[in-house]
């Protein structure tokens, strides 16, 4: 009789015993559990987690510093647009009365708008307010622009008056610069008082409040001049007029804006 034929398998070696042949099966143990050999092991998981967890907290930690960095800027933009939209006009105090809603906003009444609000000097013993920006600051008196720690100091309280430029209700020519440091990184902390200077036009009012008394003066022009223009600081005037200085455009030292302003009523 002649033996069982057997079908060989690519698997399978065979082996011989004597007269009879042995059939032995090499598959791996993970072929026949049916597991996937490129399946991710525990490790794998674990930094996949980890790279994850640091990838979110670096995306979290840049829009903090982005927030943080710009966040005041960033704030004076949207009040300003949205206080136009909603017809908001700022006024010093004592002049309540003076400025009367001409004409109401569409949207003016359902957010809340359509009104005069006050603004009360923080400093009268040396301050600025502009009610168009809503601008309400504290001045440095006699800042050297030259000596870079003092008026640095001195723009984490407000606005620097130059040192050797006239004061309100002299001859001459008054000048207050904000700067935003020479680093973007700094635009918020130091800049953000003069940040809407830009939107300043002929006509504007600018208020000067000095030892007690309030000076007023109208927006003349403004303009963007190099860093090495400084005419515009050491000019001398047999007139009194009034510079407001700040970087161009804001976060850097590019360039400068000025705006210039007279005593209302010369």
């Amino acid at each position: 009789m002649r033996p069982p034929v057997q079908i060989w398998h690519p698997r399978q070696n065979l082996q011989c015993k004597g007269l009879h042949w042995n059939y032995s099966n090499n598959s791996s143990d993970d072929e026949v559990s049916g597991s996937n050999p490129l399946t991710p092991t525990k490790v794998e998981k674990i930094k996949f987690v980890i790279l994850h967890t640091i990838g979110n907290f670096l995306i979290l930690f840049a829009l903090f510093g982005v927030v943080a960095t710009f966040g005041p800027a960033i704030k004076s933009e949207v009040i300003f647009r949205l206080n136009n939209l909603r017809n908001v006009k700022y006024v010093v105090k004592g002049e309540e009365k003076a400025v009367p809603i001409a004409q109401k906003a569409f949207f003016g009444d359902y957010l809340g708008g359509n009104k005069v609000e006050v603004l009360s000097p923080v400093d009268t013993n040396f301050g600025l307010v502009i009610p168009r920006i809503a601008a309400n600051a504290q001045v440095e008196e006699n800042i050297d622009p030259a000596n870079y720690e003092e008026y640095m100091t001195a723009l984490q309280k407000g606005v620097a008056h130059a040192k050797g430029t006239a004061v309100p209700g002299q001859p001459g020519n008054i000048y207050l610069f904000a700067h935003s440091t020479d680093t973007f990184w700094n635009v918020g902390r130091y800049n953000a008082v003069f940040y809407l200077l830009k939107e300043l036009q002929t006509g504007d009012e600018i208020n000067l409040y000095y030892k007690g008394i309030r000076h007023k003066y109208s927006v003349l022009d403004k303009k963007i001049v190099e860093p090495s223009e400084v005419f515009y600081l050491t000019r001398q005037t047999p007139y009194e007029m009034l510079t407001l200085q700040t970087c161009w455009p804001p976060g850097t030292s590019l360039k400068r804006m000025l705006v210039f302003a007279k005593p209302v009523g010369n």
